[in-house]
């Protein structure tokens, strides 16, 4: 490890539009070393996820905006190579508020330990994690589905939206999705068995909605808003 070095990425300058290789710097610097309680991180995956597009705007949000200078927010997950913690061992997987970096320093309060048996590692950032989670509860909990409804999902192509066609496709739901190109729309219904897609970039999406869903569209899963939404 001491040949190492630990790889960061900055917020270097906030983004007007979508972010570029400009708006970050990537620096070099010593593997840290935990203090009492702590843990040291080794980062092996990073999700990439919408709402850290949000993170880097200097405006009043949900969570608070990463500042200039500082380590890019982000779910990663990782192995322990340095306990301080008599909560975790050497050698346990993690996963957790990690952030865009090759080793991080953790007290375990962001952070929990991963069951390999239940899947790869990198399972624990995407279907078993905060997108899986999200699809799940939002789905199931929230809009209440019942078999042989009609549900439409926005941005079905996306981490969230792909889960959430899928489980209403097990409990035997008609499933409609929205998504930006002809490939996306061709893979939420040859891949994940959705019953049709609506390009909304080509389509009219009140007029294909109408046409796919003439009884109506029992469920909305809205993971964009905008012109999907008004549809």
């Amino acid at each position: 490890m001491n040949n190492e070095v630990n790889l960061r990425v900055l917020l270097k300058s906030r983004p007007v539009g979508f972010p570029t290789e400009e708006d970050f710097q990537i620096v070099e610097s010593s593997i840290p070393e935990p203090e009492e309680g702590e843990i040291l991180v080794k980062v092996e995956w990073l999700s990439l996820d919408p709402y850290m597009r949000g993170r880097m705007n200097d405006a009043k949000s949900y969570a608070s905006p990463v500042e200039i200078g500082e380590v890019m927010v982000g779910g990663a997950a990782g192995t322990v190579v340095n306990s301080r913690s008599p909560a975790f061992s050497v050698g346990d997987t993690v996963e957790g508020r990690l952030g865009w970096q090759s080793y991080a320093l953790s007290d375990g309060s962001e952070v929990r330990k991963v069951d390999e048996t239940l899947g790869p590692l990198q399972t624990s950032i995407g279907i078993l994690g905060m997108p899986g989670l999200t699809a799940y509860f939002g789905f199931l909990d929230v809009c209440e589905p019942n078999p042989g409804e009609t549900v439409v999902v926005s941005a079905a192509s996306g981490a969230v939206g792909q889960i959430v066609g899928q489980i209403a496709k097990i409990m035997g739901c008609k499933v409609i999705g929205t998504a930006g190109s002809d490939s996306k729309v061709q893979y939420i219904v040859d891949e994940l068995g959705f019953d049709s897609g609506i390009n909304y970039k080509t389509q009219n999406v009140g007029d294909a909605l109408d046409e796919e869903c003439p009884e109506g569209i029992d469920v909305y899963f809205d993971n964009v808003g905008g012109l999907v939404t008004d549809a």
